[in-house]
């Protein structure tokens, strides 16, 4: 599958429809998607991440929030597997910029809106200098 063009979906993202989207399907979504998209977040409003970093974060998080996917939200289970996938590429590719303190940021956040026993599906997920 070839992954879309991240900077079309730059002018969807705003931290308002961000927080938003991300409230509204949490549960939904998971820890999973949601701790990645977190992570992405922070970062993003580090003044260490190039503005080519920046960028793709900014699509990234742009088609999270946009109606208009590959797979549609709304098909149960797969629908936001798309997001997910784009989510940990993008992930991957600005892995360097991302701090512990972001990574803390993006924990204590998930701990709003999930259990601690959904939490720890995340342990380990995003430790991707390990692999």
């Amino acid at each position: 599958m070839e992954l879309p063009d991240f900077m079309q979906y730059s002018n969807k993202f705003s931290k308002t429809e961000f927080v938003e989207k991300i409230s509204r399907i949490a549960k939904r979504a998971g820890a999973k998607l949601v701790y990645a998209a977190l992570i992405l977040y922070y970062t993003l409003q580090s003044d260490k991440v190039s503005v080519k970093d920046k960028a793709i974060i900014i699509g990234a998080l742009g088609y999270l929030i946009s109606p208009l996917d590959v797979v549609p939200d709304a098909i149960p289970i797969v629908g936001l597997g798309d997001d997910l996938g784009v989510l940990i590429y993008v992930l991957q590719k600005v892995w360097g910029d991302v701090n512990d303190d972001v990574k803390a940021k993006a924990r204590e956040r998930l701990s709003k809106w999930f259990d601690e026993d959904e939490i720890t599906e995340i342990d380990g997920l995003f430790d991707l200098n390990e692999k």
